[in-house]
């Protein structure tokens, strides 16, 4: 087993769900920003993960089963904007509304937000767990080195 391949890939997931977190805190900022640079509200955004080296299953399966190395770990191609609609929401009062008293709201969701920062927060630790793990397998086998 490749110590280092491991670590190297529990390195990358660290990576990416740290990103995957600074984008959903971006988010929870911006879910009241009625106008950005742009004109528009605030547009939620969303990290697009892709695993190195473009294995398919069936190819990571068959490496598994043959005792190969599996995937190389993740990496984050782009940050996509959510094309779902802005929300409408009734403020007269609101400069930004319209003649109707309507204003666009960001298509940020602050539940989902949650329930995407949490699942990252648990992934992020899932990944220390396995850093660690390989951290102390190689630390085992320098003992029995000895």
């Amino acid at each position: 087993m490749n110590f280092f391949k491991s670590i190297n890939t529990s390195a990358t997931g660290l990576t990416a769900e740290r990103l995957r977190m600074d984008i959903i805190s971006k988010n929870i900022a911006n879910a009241n920003t009625t106008r950005t640079s742009s004109g528009m509200p605030y547009r939620r955004q969303v990290p697009i993960f892709k695993e190195k080296e473009g294995k398919s299953f069936t190819d990571v399966l068959n490496n598994a089963k043959n005792n190969q190395g599996l995937g190389d770990g993740v990496e984050v191609t782009g940050i996509e904007e959510d094309k779902s609609p802005f929300k409408r929401i009734y403020q007269p009062g609101h400069p930004e509304a319209d003649e109707k008293g309507y204003v666009l709201m960001p298509n940020v969701d602050i539940v989902t937000e949650m329930i995407n920062l949490i699942s990252s927060s648990r992934a992020y630790e899932a990944n220390v767990t396995a850093l660690n793990n390989s951290k102390s397998m190689a630390m085992k086998a320098i003992e029995i080195g000895r």
